[in-house]
C-alpha cells in the first residue's frame, strides 16, 4: 500500500461509507430496530384494531349511561341529601340503581336468570334476535355504501318503499304457499333497490350529493306512503284509518320451531354471508372497495366508477329493502301503517358504524342493538328507568366510534402505525 492510496473502509454494514457527502450520517449510526416477536405483533394488532375500539366504545358508553342512571335516580338523590352524614348510603343507592338497571337490561334482552329451567330463560334472547333482524339487514346495506365511499342515509325511505311493495304483494296477490312469500320478498328487495338506485344514477350522472338526495327521498317516501294509505291502493276496504289490509297467511314469514324468531333471521344470516363474499372474495367487491378508497386511482386502473356507484347503491337498497319486507311480512298483525320503519333506517347507520362496515361486525352490532332495544323495555318496567337512557347509550356509542383517538386517549392505547420506542444509541 502506498502513502497516497486511501485506507480500506471497515465493513460496518454500509459499504458506501466512503462515498458519504459532508455532514451526511451513515446508516450504521442509526441504531438497528429490534425485530418484534410474533406475540408482540399480535398484541399490537389487538390493541390498535377496530374490534377492541368498538368494544371499548360500548364499555365507555355503558359507564356514561351508568352515570346518567345514578344522577336521575330518586333513590340516589334522596341519599345524596345527607351524603356527609352517611356517605355509604349514597354509594349503596348508586350501586343498587345502576346494578339493578343493567341487570334488568340483561334479563330482558339476553337471558332471564330468574327462570326455573335453562330453556325458560331463552325467550328474551329470541325476542332480541327478532328486533335485531331488520337492523342487521339494513346495517349491511348501509355498510356496503360506506365501503364504496357512499353515505346512504336514506334507509328510512328505502325501508318504507320496500315494505310497502312487499305488503301490497302480500295482500293483493293470491298465490300458493311458498311462491307467494318469495314473490313478496322479491318485491320488497326490488322496491328498496329502485329507491336507492335513483340516488346512484343521480350521483353518477349529475354529481348530486347522495346525502342530500337520500334525505329528500326519505320525505318523498314518507308522504307517498301516507298518500297511498288513504287511497284504495293500500288502504283496507271499508276502513277510514290509513292502514293496509292484513297480509295473507301465504305471504307471512313462518316462525322457526314456534319461537319469536322467524325465517327472516335466517335470511339475514344469508345476507351476511353473501355480503362477506361480495366484499372479500369477488371482483365486484374489489371494485367497490377500490372506488371507496380512491375513485381517481380506481378510474385510472380502468374501473368504471359511475357504474360501480350505481351498483353500490342498488345493492345497498336491496339489503335495506329486505329490512322493510321483514317489518311487514314478519308479523301476523292486521296490516301495516306508515310508521313501520320504527327508526330502523337511522339506527342501521349506527349499527354499520359500530360494525366498522364489516359484514360480521354488522351482524354482532345488530344483535347488540337488538338486546338494547328489547332489554330497555324490561329496564324501564322493572326499575322505572327512562327508556331514553338506552337511546343515549346508543348515541354515545356512535360518538366514541366516530372518535377513535378519544377512546385511545382514555385507555392509553397506541395509535396505529405509531413508531416503536427506539433503544438508546450506544455511546
Amino acid at each position: 500500500m502506498t502513502g497516497t492510496e486511501p485506507a480500506p473502509v471497515a465493513e460496518t454494514g454500509n459499504e458506501d461509507l466512503a462515498t458519504l457527502e459532508p455532514g451526511q450520517v451513515p446508516n450504521a449510526a442509526v441504531p438497528a430496530q429490534p425485530e418484534r416477536s410474533g406475540a408482540q405483533r399480535v398484541l399490537r394488532e389487538i390493541l390498535t384494531g377496530n374490534l377492541l375500539l368498538s368494544v371499548l366504545a360500548v364499555l365507555v358508553s355503558l359507564v356514561v349511561g351508568a352515570v346518567l342512571i345514578a344522577v336521575t335516580s330518586s333513590q340516589v338523590l334522596a341519599a345524596a341529601g345527607y351524603f356527609f352524614a352517611r356517605p355509604a348510603d349514597t354509594f349503596s343507592a348508586i350501586g343498587s340503581s345502576v346494578g339493578g338497571a343493567y341487570a334488568s337490561l340483561f334479563r330482558g334482552g339476553v337471558y332471564d336468570y330468574t327462570a326455573t329451567d335453562l330453556l325458560g330463560g331463552l325467550p328474551p334472547l329470541l325476542n332480541s334476535l327478532d328486533f335485531a333482524t331488520p337492523l342487521i339487514a339494513a346495517g349491511l346495506g348501509i355498510a356496503i355504501g360506506f365501503r364504496a365511499g357512499l353515505f346512504n342515509i336514506g334507509g328510512q325511505g328505502q325501508i318504507l318503499i320496500g315494505g310497502a311493495v312487499a305488503g301490497w304483494l302480500g295482500f293483493a296477490l293470491h298465490l300458493p304457499f311458498g311462491l307467494h312469500l318469495v314473490v313478496a320478498l322479491l318485491g320488497g328487495l326490488i322496491g328498496g333497490a329502485v329507491w336507492a338506485g335513483v340516488v346512484g344514477v343521480l350521483k353518477a350522472r349529475t354529481g348530486a350529493h347522495e346525502v342530500i338526495v337520500t334525505i329528500m327521498l326519505n320525505y318523498v317516501a314518507i308522504y307517498l306512503l301516507d298518500y297511498l294509505l288513504h287511497t284504495p291502493v293500500l288502504q283496507a276496504p271499508g276502513s277510514n284509518n290509513p292502514k293496509s289490509p292484513a297480509e295473507l297467511p301465504t305471504a307471512v314469514l313462518p316462525d322457526l320451531f314456534g319461537t319469536p324468531v322467524n325465517l327472516g333471521f335466517l335470511l339475514a344470516i344469508v345476507a351476511v354471508l353473501a355480503s362477506a363474499y361480495l366484499l372479500n372474495r369477488s371482483s365486484l367487491g374489489f371494485k367497490l372497495r377500490a372506488v371507496g378508497e380512491n375513485p381517481p386511482a380506481a378510474r385510472t386502473a380502468g374501473i368504471d366508477v359511475r357504474r360501480i356507484v350505481v351498483l353500490a347503491m342498488v345493492i345497498s337498497g336491496v339489503l335495506v329493502g329486505l329490512a322493510g319486507a321483514y317489518q311487514v311480512l314478519g308479523q301476523t298483525t292486521s296490516g301495516f301503517t306508515n310508521d313501520f320503519d320504527a327508526g330502523i333506517g337511522f339506527n342501521a347507520i349506527t349499527v354499520a358504524l359500530l360494525g366498522r362496515s364489516r359484514p360480521w361486525g354488522v351482524f354482532w352490532a345488530g344483535i347488540l342493538f337488538g338486546v338494547f332495544t328489547n332489554g330497555g323495555y324490561t329496564m324501564q318496567a322493572a326499575n322505572a328507568i327512562d327508556l331514553n337512557v338506552v337511546s343515549v347509550v346508543q348515541s354515545l356509542i356512535v360518538l366514541f366510534i366516530a372518535a377513535p383517538p378519544l377512546v385511545r386517549a382514555i385507555f392509553r392505547l397506541p395509535a396505529p402505525g405509531a413508531p416503536r420506542r427506539q433503544r438508546k444509541a450506544a455511546a
